[in-house]
């Protein structure tokens, strides 16, 4: 094991382990996630997806970082993304059962563990089909815009050349990797067992989320490379 995936390891351990083993470290997280939600977002997110980039990008160039690659701007991205995520969380998590309500498949009194599976399920559906193709598009969007200006903070405010953008885009991994594979195989799955989760702990664990999927679309393209 290398110095700097020591020091990464090191890193995630000591706050991980700080915040649930310090006392009262766990209670303040709750009460800020309650309090500022939206900027806990941005943190979450600025940290823990933009952490999952990286490690992608170490898994498949060996390094953590680059001339280029973009971390300041890649997390000020995932940031606003986050916030937007928390959005989406909240109008999917509360209309969600509504529609079920609505449709007779979910009583308002009933309780327990299969009541609320089949919520977190049908909340996971509607927000991974119609919320999330138009998040990936964006964020790829955003990359390539990052890339565009060099990695530089000051290349992200740019003015986008969206047409551009768009027609750089790989549609064919975009559509049979990102949306057609991730989508049910992953993100379906892996938001069930979010909305499952105490409401203060969702946001973090899709950022968590993130995290995971970057080290799966590294060794997905290290497999693709070898074919």
């Amino acid at each position: 094991m290398r110095r700097d995936d020591k020091t990464v390891l090191a890193v995630s351990a000591t706050a991980f382990g700080g915040l649930l083993l310090l006392p009262g470290a766990l209670d303040g997280f709750i009460r800020l996630t309650a309090t500022y939600p939206y900027a806990m977002s941005f943190i979450k997110f600025a940290v823990l997806a933009t952490l999952g980039e990286c490690i992608a990008l170490r898994i498949t160039t060996g390094v953590y970082n680059r001339p280029g690659f973009g971390i300041v701007p890649k997390a000020v991205v995932w940031g606003f993304l986050g916030m937007l995520i928390n959005v989406a969380f909240t109008v999917y998590g509360g209309g969600t059962p509504r529609l079920l309500t609505g449709l007779g498949l979910l009583t308002p009194e009933a309780t327990g563990f299969c009541p609320r599976l089949l919520t977190a399920f049908a909340i996971s559906v509607l927000l991974n089909s119609l919320f999330a193709p138009v998040l990936m598009v964006v964020h790829k969007l955003t990359d390539l815009h990052i890339a565009s200006g060099g990695g530089t903070l000051g290349g992200l405010f740019r003015k986008p050349d969206v047409a551009a953008l768009l027609r750089t885009v790989d549609w064919n991994v975009m559509w049979g990797f990102v949306l057609k594979k991730t989508i049910p195989l992953f993100w379906i799955p892996a938001h069930t067992i979010t909305f499952m989760l105490p409401v203060h702990f969702r946001v973090l664990f899709a950022a968590l989320l993130g995290v995971a999927l970057g080290v799966i679309l590294a060794f997905a393209g290290l497999r693709a490379q070898k074919v």
